[in-house]
């Protein structure tokens, strides 16, 4: 069979562009320190399996490092993205991540790694929705693994291996809580000014939405671009 010089050049032209798209994809397997990233498939969404872990925003620039509760509220208070550990315990890191305050959530420089992005509260619906809804969807969320729950990690099954942990949450005054017993993953959507739309993942089988102050610090999750 015989193929015209304009369609084998347009069969090359192709071959290239999926050539590049998957060295992209490739690239955005790795976050800025260069750790390899996990991820799912769920009803058409591409999900990290961990929570999110860095220090800089995609161009580079430092993320404020919000250790004590002074720092914490004089960075919401400027509207100034900022992280923690989890009771400032980096030993927590390798399991939960960083929690962010909303504020580096939105930040124009990117909290996500490229290729990725923060979900929409849309998009995490649709993950809920994916997989049962609120009654039953957290099951299939939650890691089925006891040692990091304190709490009964009922109807855990992880049946989608998006590995949910309950890294629990900073407060608006700094304080931290629901270690081990809630896992609160921040979307992009905002309510009003200062409120902004999440998820929490809790001992029980559901998965809810709900608003939170800009200034609380949780989990972040990412979403394939």
């Amino acid at each position: 069979m015989k193929y015209s010089r304009k369609a084998l050049y347009g069969l090359l032209f192709l071959l290239i562009t999926v050539m590049t798209s998957v060295s992209e994809l490739r690239a955005a397997e790795k976050n800025i320190a260069g750790h390899t990233i996990s991820s799912v498939s769920i009803d058409g969404q591409v999900w990290m399996q961990e929570n999110l872990d860095v220090s800089s925003y995609r161009n580079g620039d430092k993320i404020r490092y919000a250790a004590t509760n002074q720092d914490w509220l004089d960075a919401a208070a400027k509207g100034e993205g900022a992280w923690s550990y989890y009771k400032n315990d980096a030993a927590s890191n390798g399991k939960y991540g960083r929690l962010y305050n909303w504020y580096a959530v939105h930040d124009p420089r990117g909290l996500a790694p490229s290729g990725w992005h923060i979900p929409t509260s849309q998009e995490l619906n649709k993950l809920a929705t994916a997989l049962g809804g609120i009654p039953v969807g957290g099951g299939k969320l939650k890691s089925t693994g006891s040692s990091l729950e304190i709490s009964s990690n009922f109807a855990a099954d992880n049946s989608n291996r998006f590995s949910a942990l309950p890294g629990g949450m900073r407060g608006t005054g700094g304080d931290f809580i629901f270690m081990g017993d809630n896992a609160f993953f921040w979307s992009s959507s905002e309510s009003t000014s200062l409120i902004s739309w999440y998820s929490v993942v809790g001992h029980l089988p559901i998965v809810v939405q709900g608003t939170e102050h800009n200034a609380d610090g949780m989990s972040v999750r990412c979403i394939r671009i």
